[in-house]
């Protein structure tokens, strides 16, 4: 798994625990928590897709 996707699912997780603490307190700016969730899981099935592409041509991911 890259670096990158490593890091951008971190970022999905923390969301979620953020959503659920803000939804928790009555706040609603969970909402941007979600929307944060799943931008950022999007970008993680990206990384990984693009980093299993790049592996199975034998190139490197930065170049």
């Amino acid at each position: 798994m890259p670096r990158i996707a490593l890091c951008t699912l971190i970022v999905c997780v923390l969301a979620v625990a953020a959503a659920v603490v803000s939804f928790a307190q009555g706040s609603l700016l969970g909402i941007v928590w979600v929307l944060l969730a799943g931008l950022s899981s999007n970008m993680t099935w990206f990384y990984v897709k693009r980093g299993r592409a790049s592996a199975g041509q034998g190139k490197s991911v930065t170049g």
